[in-house]
């Protein structure tokens, strides 16, 4: 399974590599929602892990961009934003998947397997 990851952290897209690498190829980070889009239109990654806030374009309007391109990678957001509004909207992209940052360790690749499977996953915290 090919992954394309953006977030504009550094660090975080450092500690998905590592959480990922085992199970899945990473074939690129970008920092920003233009680079994702551009990055996703070349490499055609399986599944695109992002970020809703990110500067340049948002992670929200870089899938929607992507979409209207015909891009038809599965998508999982990484976000800390847990409120129902994010969550809606992200679904509303097409988007399969929204995990927490604060739950990445234990969501995050059940929720890119269950969006390359083509099943919705959401992550929740109590």
């Amino acid at each position: 399974m090919r992954v394309l990851l953006a977030d504009d952290h550094p660090g975080l897209l450092e500690v998905v590599r590592s959480l990922l690498k085992t199970e899945v190829e990473v074939v690129g980070c970008v920092d920003n929602g233009v680079s994702l889009v551009e990055v996703a239109t070349d490499l055609h990654p399986d599944v695109i892990v992002a970020d809703i806030s990110m500067p340049k374009l948002s992670g929200l309007d870089a899938v929607d961009r992507l979409r209207e391109s015909g891009c038809s990678s599965k998508v999982v957001f990484l976000t800390t934003h847990s409120g129902p509004d994010f969550v809606l909207a992200a679904l509303k992209t097409g988007a399969l998947a929204y995990v927490l940052k604060a739950c990445m360790v234990t969501d995050l690749l059940f929720a890119i397997k269950e969006a390359y499977a083509g099943r919705v996953f959401v992550s929740f915290q109590e």
